[in-house]
């Protein structure tokens, strides 16, 4: 039986690939983000939008995401470099410290005045019971 030019199950192989990274997490999560990346540049490529990169070799039509990804590493067009503390939006890219963070749990717009400062909620075992003794004493 012949060996074929790569021994892994994708090309390019998964050995070639774990040349340029740390780990197999690390070759996993940066695949992942790269593929983000990439999804996001075609999504905003119909808006007439460009705020990501694009792939950086020549896809096929219907290519995956990932498999561009893998691709770009395998051929040294990306590199990774570990960022201590990073933080990542949903499309892979770095969230610098500068740039302002949605706080989407930030506070209850329908808090009373008192309620407006605690960031907790208590649910009672009985709120069934409550609502339906209110709801008699309304009739």
């Amino acid at each position: 039986m012949a060996l074929s030019e790569h021994e892994g199950i994708i090309d390019p192989s998964v050995d070639s690939l774990l040349e340029k990274t740390d780990s197999k997490y690390g070759l996993v999560i940066f695949g992942a983000r790269r593929a983000r990346q990439i999804n996001a540049y075609y999504a905003q490529l119909q808006e007439g939008l460009f705020e990501h990169v694009g792939p950086l070799v020549d896809t096929a039509v219907n290519e995956k995401s990932l498999s561009i990804a893998m691709r770009e590493i395998e051929e040294d067009v990306l590199e990774a470099h570990q960022v201590e503390g990073g933080r990542y939006n949903e499309n892979g890219q770095l969230i610098h410290d500068d740039e302002p963070v949605a706080n989407f749990f930030g506070s209850d717009i329908f808090a009373t005045e008192g309620e407006a400062s605690d960031p907790f909620v208590e649910f009672s075992s009985n709120a069934s019971e409550e609502s339906a003794t209110s709801e008699d004493d309304a009739e």
